[in-house]
């Protein structure tokens, strides 16, 4: 009996489970196409928030019919003494929320002749809710209309307005994902290898004796687990510092990413314009704190266009219209500069970045709506900006595209797909550092690729993810799993793991190649290798002092006669042969003469 009453209330437990889950589906978006009374064939779309058990919506705004609004806010609508004298015939109410039941107004309503019913909201949408009798009860659509909208309804289209409810069917899948897709696989791609190509010239340039400009800017930041986790708990701190105090860090935010975002335009665009036939004269001689070291007047132009394209977004950074444009050329700049300057020096390394941040986007995505009061994602709410701030910004760290379809979704709830820079660099680090190992290892680029192609099929599966939820979702949930388990595959499958997890490659610079200059403590041939050692090149021979005639030679010692007796004898080399091939570190080094 006891096991019977168990299953019995997990049972109800499950019903009433999948009954709430049921009027959170039927919850759906829909639209008012508001037109003139008086001809004008113009029209534009609100948003509303509507139950479809009420009463389904048409899909076609040519299947809606065209009612007069009437403005009937002053009223709650809870009684039959609110109902105005000749009633709402034909005509499509808006009224005040509050004070009484969603029902108790649409049933008033729908008996006083009202064809549909809009309740204006103050607050935040929510759907307006019923039971099965009640559904049953109204045959009219009842939703929910923002204050913010009813006034710029009012506002634009004056007190003689007809308004038209209808719903159109979601897209499975936005077009503007294959531009956000391309942006983010582009910038992996394109950064992963410029940092391996520019780690290639960092280690040459090493070996130059000059310290100009190029090699000053080859310089990157290796990244320590101590870095890391002082990154997370700022990352952390940060996030939970804008959901409280959104208003007033959302500025301290625009402005770090317009200077941040200046300085890595002008990265990008440095080795371009260095390659320009004009402006190589320089600033002259002055005691300026940067003019002093007198850049070139190219590159003293090229960091002022960068600073006022930055500028300019930051002016009109709220233009719906072209400003994300500008934000993503700005942002995909600031990416590839930080994939050249951040630089992971393990797969050890790369793999507790990835875990680390794998659970905190989980944690701030998933976890949080049931830590909230309001039950919204920490993570979500601070993307995409909360719904009660006043200042209406939005922060910039983000890839946004426009959505490319007339849907209620891009109309309520979000007009933009976002990608935040996080799922392009954490993953792209990873990336840049496969390029690396590639390069060192002489593995034709496998690892690259593998993990290239691993990024790309990760951001598709978050995007079905979001099709199929229509939630917000941590992009680093699919990312890491796929780009840490092909580059651990590949590694297992050519047998380099070991190598692969500790970096030793880059350690001791074990293989060497036409492209990489060897360093002086790189690798020698071992003494018992039975192979005599090549003459010294003629440069060497010339720096040696002559011995002095009078100086006798030192008597050889017992060990030096041994050595002598077991070392292979040479043959002797014809002047033909005698002149050294240069090797690959000699087409590396510059000489004297450099």
């Amino acid at each position: 009996m006891a096991a019977a009453a168990a299953a019995a209330l997990a049972l109800a437990r499950l019903g009433t489970a999948f009954l709430l889950l049921a009027a959170q589906v039927a919850c759906e978006y829909g639209m008012v196409h508001v037109a003139s009374e008086l001809g004008d064939p113009r029209g534009r779309d609100y948003c509303i928030l509507y139950n479809p058990q009420w009463a389904r919506l048409p899909h076609d705004l040519s299947k809606a019919p065209l009612l007069q609004l009437q403005d009937w806010t002053s009223s709650m609508l809870c009684s039959p003494s609110d109902l105005p004298t000749a009633g709402f015939s034909n005509r499509i109410p808006l009224v005040a929320r509050g004070n009484c039941t969603f029902y108790e107004k649409v049933r008033l309503a729908q008996g006083s002749g009202a064809r549909g019913l809009l309740i204006v909201s103050r607050e935040k949408l929510v759907p307006p809710g019923g039971n099965k009798t009640q559904y049953d009860e109204v045959g009219i659509p009842v939703a929910l209309l923002s204050h913010r909208d009813m006034l710029d309804l009012f506002k634009s289209f004056g007190r003689a307005a007809k308004a038209a409810l209808y719903a159109p069917d979601e897209p499975v899948l936005d077009y503007n994902m294959v531009t956000i897709f391309l942006m983010a696989v582009g910038t992996v791609a394109v950064g992963g290898y410029w940092a391996g190509s520019r780690d290639v010239k960092r280690r040459y340039m090493k070996h130059k004796r000059d310290d100009g400009p190029e090699k000053q800017e080859d310089e990157a930041v290796d990244v320590t687990p101590v870095m890391i986790g002082v990154f997370v708990v700022m990352c952390c701190s940060m996030l939970v510092l804008l959901y409280y105090f959104y208003d007033h860090l959302v500025y301290v935010v625009i402005g770090i990413f317009c200077l941040a975002s200046s300085t890595g335009l002008y990265s990008c665009l440095a080795p371009f314009v260095r390659r320009l036939p004009f402006g190589k004269c320089r600033v002259p001689d002055n005691s300026l704190p940067y003019f002093h070291k007198r850049p070139q007047v190219r590159l003293l132009l090229l960091a002022l266009a960068c600073v006022s394209v930055s500028v300019v977004w930051g002016v009109f950074r709220n233009e719906d219209q072209w400003a994300w444009v500008l934000q993503d050329a700005l942002g995909i700049a600031f990416c590839l500069y930080m994939l050249k300057t951040i630089r992971l020096p393990t797969f050890k390394a790369c793999t507790l970045l990835l875990l680390v941040l794998f659970i905190y986007d989980v944690f701030f995505v998933f976890v949080t709506p049931f830590l909230t009061k309001s039950g919204n994602s920490i993570m979500v709410e601070v993307a995409t900006g909360p719904s009660d701030s006043a200042t209406r910004e939005k922060l910039p760290m983000v890839l946004k595209v426009p959505r490319l379809s007339s849907s209620p979704l891009a109309l309520c709830d979000r007009p933009f797909s976002l990608l935040g820079f996080g799922d392009i660099l954490v993953p792209g680090l990873l990336v840049a550092y496969c390029h690396r190992f590639d390069i060192h290892v002489q593995s034709s680029r496998i690892y690259f690729v593998a993990c290239t192609i691993a990024y790309g099929i990760g951001l598709l599966v978050t995007f079905v993810a979001l099709a199929l939820m229509q939630r917000g979702q941590p992009a680093l949930l699919y990312l890491v799993p796929c780009t840490l388990i092909t580059s651990c595959a590949v590694a297992l499958w050519r047998r380099e793991l070991g190598v692969f997890w500790t970096g030793s490659g880059f350690a001791k610079d074990l293989p060497q190649s036409s492209w990489a200059p060897a360093g002086a403590d790189g690798p020698q041939p071992p003494k018992d290798a039975g192979t005599c050692p090549s003459p010294p090149p003629p440069n060497e021979e010339l720096l040696r002092p002559p011995l002095q005639a009078e100086q006798p030679p030192e008597p050889a010692t017992p060990q030096d006669t041994e050595a002598a007796a077991s070392a292979p004898a040479c043959e002797p080399t014809s002047p033909a042969t005698s002149t050294p091939v240069p090797t690959a570190q000699d087409q590396g080094q510059p000489g004297a003469s450099d």
